[in-house]
């Protein structure tokens, strides 16, 4: 079944997986649990289910709004459709964190989880961002199931695989990264290497280590150094100083918050909402 039906172990597809390592002879196919990097990486790696962690903020952002009762729309980048895209679908669209300043904080959702937590819960959300709204929109071109991970939710995330990884299915958790000014290309980013180990570094606690790809198993060990110092980290690598600077300090402080959710949003119908049971 695609990334648009929920329930049950049908939800996870297993067809793909001996594909994945013919397709990619010298990528991470032959490990059922893998960890890649950015858009390119999402469409690479072709995985039954793909967890996609940009932890500040779309990630982030995307767990609150739907923890709230919230159906969140992901969206490439903001621009002049943008908006036919939210009218299409009854959402209100997100503005940009700097464009919240400018409105009550309290009424105007925007990619700032810690707006999102203070604002007026709307039914249908669409949410812009360069990075982890755009791997989700890519995604929604394959045939996984495409779900949102980030630290928040991490320990939530790993115990919803784990039906479907028992199951045999392939799982991609990626990290979404950022985006160098001068060329547009991937700068790999801290935080989300971090999110993703969380996920990463629950499932091997669950017992599932042996089916990890060596980056896999380099993002859960780079979690568990730095589980201790997870607000630290984030407020003082490159994204979390930039926030800091601009005066989005908190929006760090709720990413940092390990395993405050249990929600784990599912791509349906186009749509991030609660996920339901695998097993």
């Amino acid at each position: 079944m695609t990334a648009s039906t929920t329930g049950g172990d049908s939800m996870f597809r297993r067809d793909r997986i001996g594909s994945c390592a013919v397709a990619d002879l010298f990528g991470q196919g032959d490990f059922g649990i893998r960890l890649e990097w950015g858009p390119v990486g999402a469409r690479a790696t072709r995985a039954d289910v793909a967890v996609v962690v940009d932890v500040l903020s779309f990630s982030t952002s995307v767990t609150v709004a739907v923890e709230r009762g919230m159906r969140v729309f992901p969206y490439p980048w903001k621009g002049a459709r943008a908006q036919e895209f939210a009218t299409a679908r009854g959402a209100i669209l997100a503005v940009g964190r700097l464009e919240s300043m400018t409105y009550d904080a309290a009424s105007a959702p925007s990619l700032s989880p810690a707006g999102l937590l203070a604002c007026e819960p709307i039914p249908r959300l669409v949410l812009p961002s360069p990075n982890g709204s755009t791997i989700a929109a890519t995604l929604l071109e394959g045939d996984s199931t495409v779900s949102i991970g980030c630290l928040r939710n991490a320990q939530a995330v790993a115990d919803w695989l784990a039906p479907a990884v028992g199951a045999g299915c392939s799982v991609a958790v990626i990290a979404a990264g950022e985006r160098w000014r001068f060329d547009d290309s991937l700068r790999p980013a801290l935080e989300d290497h971090l999110g993703a180990g969380a996920i990463l570094s629950a499932l091997v606690a669950l017992g599932y280590g042996d089916r990890f790809s060596p980056e896999a198993w380099a993002a859960a060990e780079l979690f568990d150094v730095n589980a201790g110092r997870l607000v630290e980290r984030l407020h003082d690598c490159v994204g979390g100083r930039e926030l800091d600077s601009l005066g989005f300090g908190t929006d760090v402080d709720v990413a940092a918050a390990l395993n405050a959710s249990a929600v784990v949003p599912v791509l349906v119908d186009g749509a991030f909402q609660p996920a339901g049971g695998c097993e």
